[in-house]
């Protein structure tokens, strides 16, 4: 990668994508913790990453928004 480096935008999508990407393995482990066993934390930590997933759906609309206007 001589020469070339990866910029870092607000407006890039990137990060944000890669975060969702976290969130959703947590879930996964989320869901497999509470199967093996159910407890009303594990169930309140689904909530939260739930409620950051969707705050992440509205970054990404957002950055998207930015893109299509500089296309």
């Amino acid at each position: 990668m001589s020469g070339y480096t990866l910029t870092s935008r607000d407006d890039d999508p990137t990060q944000t994508v890669r975060t969702i990407g976290r969130i959703a393995q947590m879930l996964i482990e989320l869901r497999d913790e509470y199967a093996n066993r159910p407890r009303e934390d594990t169930l309140q930590q689904i909530e939260r990453r739930l409620s950051e997933l969707i705050e992440l759906r509205t970054e990404l609309q957002h950055k998207m928004a930015k893109q299509a206007e500089r296309s």
